[in-house]
């Protein structure tokens, strides 16, 4: 880990040409202390740094210092600056993993390359935190250690111990052979098997876990798309489903489709809404989908859903009334 960071040190001294032990320990997310240790050790070790005394001082390279890291062009280091999705990164604990790597890709292209690719970078914006209504994009918070634990076992190919807090039940542990790591959102899962039955946990209701010295038994190869798409069907085809027929102005259907599991029978219906037929996995989502759209949409059947819209409605009213 030591030798990660001091690389990324003199990269960042690299890029920024001087920078503070203050600035420097919170990109390096260490203690000051750390970061003037690391500098004797950069010294030490022959890497060109110095200090700059006064108040705009800090620490530099010489000039002309630079580390050599071939064989990107410009196009691929502009891929991987902006493939490096942030939501992704976080949702599996390598968000600091993936800092230390945009700062070597930056710094391994020609001096020509370097500032051309990273002007196009900030042209690019990839999953933003709120869309153009200002809704916010919902994130998952995991604690690095214990994704990092989940990833070790991932990776090794171990067993893997959790402490899983699953909706509307005491935390249990469970004993799980995992398979891979999916991350959709900002939302992380675990893919496992327990049993020799599939399983999928959701990384933010896992609240401990512990690699075991023991391998998963599961097959050498997975297609993770295939196994996270056959899941998806399995999951929309179980449960107490809803069909719900409905008018829905055309303005909010994307928000519909979005929502719903399905979308069946469509035609424009005399005044200028859709009528179609929307299925949802069961009673309490279909009664949440259509309350979100307010007036823009209004459920024809089944009863019971016209019913319980209009007593939600009635009671909002009454809450407000002067």
């Amino acid at each position: 880990m030591r030798a990660d960071r001091l690389v990324s040190l003199v990269l960042l001294l690299r890029r920024h040409g001087r920078l503070s032990a203050t600035a420097l320990a919170r990109e390096l997310e260490v203690s000051t202390r750390t970061v003037l240790r690391d500098i004797d050790a950069l010294s030490a070790a022959g890497v060109p740094v110095y200090a700059e005394r006064g108040r705009h001082g800090g620490f530099a390279l010489l000039p002309g210092f630079r580390t050599e890291l071939t064989g990107l062009n410009h196009d691929e280091a502009l891929a991987l600056l902006v493939a490096g999705s942030r939501r992704g990164a976080q949702a599996f604990g390598l968000g600091s993993a993936l800092a230390s790597a945009m700062r070597k890709v930056v710094d391994a292209l020609p001096e020509g390359d370097r500032a051309t690719a990273a002007e196009a970078a900030q042209r690019l914006l990839i999953d933003p935190e709120t869309d153009l209504l200002s809704r916010r994009q919902i994130e998952d918070e995991v604690p690095d250690t214990v994704v990092a634990e989940i990833r070790r076992a991932v990776f090794a190919g171990h067993r893997l111990r959790v402490h899983y807090a699953a909706v509307d039940q005491d935390p249990a542990w469970r004993t799980v052979d995992p398979i891979g790591l999916v991350t959709v959102r900002g939302q992380g899962y675990l893919l496992a098997t327990r049993s020799g039955a599939d399983r999928t946990y959701r990384l933010s209701r896992v609240l401990d876990a512990e690699e075991l010295d023991e391998p998963a038994q599961r097959p050498e190869r997975v297609d993770l798309d295939r196994a996270w798409q056959e899941r998806g069907t399995r999951f929309r085809s179980g449960g107490d489903q809803v069909t719900v027929r409905l008018l829905v102005d055309p303005a909010r259907r994307e928000e519909l489709v979005d929502t719903a599991l399905a979308i069946g029978a469509e035609e424009p219906a005399a005044d200028g809404r859709l009528r179609l037929e929307a299925t949802f996995q069961d009673a309490r989502h279909a009664e949440w989908a259509l309350w979100r759209l307010a007036t823009d949409a209004e459920a024809l059947a089944p009863r019971w859903l016209r019913t319980s819209l209009r007593d939600r409605a009635a009671a909002v009213a009454t809450s407000y009334a002067v």
